[in-house]
């Protein structure tokens, strides 16, 4: 789709209706707010190659097409960078197999961080791919970051000690995995809007998917082949996911900048978009939701050691972590369609119903004496998973708008870092020294809670905004329409004092 396709018949300079003698930066306000009238559907953004004072055009969203196409492409990249991710843990007793002992102690704190380094470095990474896709666009950072996702999990089928996986598939294919996967959120943006809320809930639903089948998957190919080929077979889903990304074909015409005659270095507001922060909505969004977060994942961490201390090591605890990722697909699909009908920023506060419920539900777990307990407990919360999960982009859209849309959730999932890093371990530095998780899991439940609390502002701050520039947008108005009274009033006295020199 061209810019040409999208310009209105008929906007063309001087057939606005405002006299010649108004300056052209007074006529923008009337019509901004015209364009702001629009259908859903619809953003408004200045043409790639427009002079100074060009005017503006309108993009409608498809809605579909090749969207449908991006949407299951998006898909697969859920799929394969959690999937993987998730199953981590059946690669994690093959890994000690491999290098050592099941029962080294020592051996299964080291081990344990290449996972974790890996899940840590996917949202750490995420700010600085949010550049970059702003900078060389979704659909060559994704298939370059599939490429070194590629790389780094065929060089860990090549490992022969503990060392350099850290490097290989830690932060190698950890950073491929992210530059993959944030443009399969962005990208989105171009094609919906309307069915923004649905099409993510679909996307997320695709790791629920991997994270269910996968580990069966696994689990066959360890014993049949090992863990070498394991991961060489690996190789097959990001390769697949590297082709994915060849879909990604933007729509959003790019926003002009000013820069030198033959440079072809961004400006630097592109690298660095401030404009993100200067929205006290996405301020308070990025400041509650890792607030959240220090306590969202205990129970996901240490739910399974919680269920063998309290029903002994024959617990079928597997059980737990199933309902927790069928439930979750289920919430993904059924709160992202909810999110459509959901107007604006309003949609935060089916974030802040999920906090709340997850909050709750950590503190329901150290009381839960029978297993049926547990297994309601974990239905809710992965329910409630997928519902914070599916609506994160659609949330970020309406805070800064598609363009800035990038950056916004880089940098949210690079501060989700820290407390997805940090709060694990906290809870399990409790529970060492009290002896069980009771507490761990108690105080677990207030960060999302007191997250989900301070998100409630951001409707009312939003609200106050758009008041304001509604405001401001009536006296600007005004001010026109004064100074064209005025224009008109003068032309009428030199043509009167014109008409008295004949005379």
């Amino acid at each position: 789709m061209t810019e040409e396709n999208n310009m209105p018949e008929g906007d063309t300079a001087g057939e606005n209706g405002v006299p010649a003698g108004v300056p052209a930066e007074e006529k923008r306000p009337e019509e901004e707010e015209e364009k702001k009238k629009n259908g859903d559907s619809k953003v408004t953004v200045p043409e790639q190659t427009a002079a100074p004072g060009a005017e503006e055009v309108d993009f409608v969203h498809p809605e579909g097409g090749w969207g449908w196409i991006v949407m299951l492409a998006a898909m697969w990249c859920n799929g394969s960078v959690f999937g993987i991710q998730n199953a981590f843990g059946i690669l994690f007793l093959s890994l000690l197999r491999e290098f050592g002992s099941e029962d080294d102690e020592d051996l299964r704190f080291r081990t344990a961080w290449v996972g974790s380094l890996s899940m840590g470095m996917i949202f750490f990474c995420s700010p600085i791919v949010s550049v970059f896709t702003d900078v060389l666009g979704c659909r060559l950072t994704a298939v370059g970051g599939a490429a070194v996702g590629l790389v780094g999990l065929l060089a860990s089928s090549f490992v022969t000690s503990l060392g350099p996986m850290y490097f290989t598939y830690g932060i190698v294919f950890a950073c491929g995995c992210s530059f993959a996967y944030q443009p399969s959120l962005v990208i989105l943006g171009h094609y919906f809007k309307k069915r923004l809320g649905l099409v993510n809930g679909i996307v997320t639903a695709g790791s629920s998917i991997f994270t269910i089948t996968l580990p069966f998957l696994l689990s066959g190919l360890l014993e049949k082949v090992g863990l070498q080929h394991t991961m060489r077979v690996l190789c097959i889903l990001m390769f697949v996911l590297m082709l994915a990304g060849f879909t990604y074909k933007p729509l959003l015409p790019v926003k002009s900048a000013n820069t030198r005659t033959g440079s072809r270095c961004p400006p630097m507001s592109q690298i660095f978009n401030i404009n993100i922060w200067k929205s006290l909505g996405y301020r308070i969004w990025a400041f509650g939701i890792p607030a959240a977060l220090y306590g969202y994942f205990v129970p996901y961490v240490h739910l399974m050691k919680h269920v063998e201390e309290r029903f002994g090591t024959d617990a079928n605890k597997e059980v737990l972590l199933m309902c927790i990722g069928i439930t979750s697909g289920v919430g993904r699909l059924i709160f992202g369609r909810v999110a459509d009908y959901v107007n604006g920023v309003n949609k935060v506060y089916l974030q802040v119903a999920s906090f709340l419920v997850i909050g709750l539900m950590s503190m329901m777990i150290p009381l839960c004496n029978i297993f049926g307990g547990l297994i309601a407990v974990c239905l809710l919360m992965g329910l409630f998973d997928g519902c914070f999960i599916c609506i994160m982009a659609p949330i970020a859209f309406e805070l800064v708008g598609a363009n800035d849309v990038s950056q916004a959730i880089g940098f949210l999932l690079g501060l989700m870092s820290v407390p997805m890093t940090v709060g694990p371990p906290i809870a399990g530095f409790l529970r060492d020294r009290l002896g069980s998780y009771d507490v761990a899991f108690y105080l677990a439940g207030i960060p999302p809670i007191v997250g989900g609390a301070v998100l409630c502002l951001i409707p009312w701050v939003e609200a106050r905004r758009k008041r304001r520039e509604k405001e401001e947008a009536l006296s600007r108005e005004q001010n026109v329409t004064q100074k064209m009274i005025e224009h008109d009033k003068a032309q009428g006295e030199a043509q009167f004092k014109t008409g008295e020199s004949v005379l």
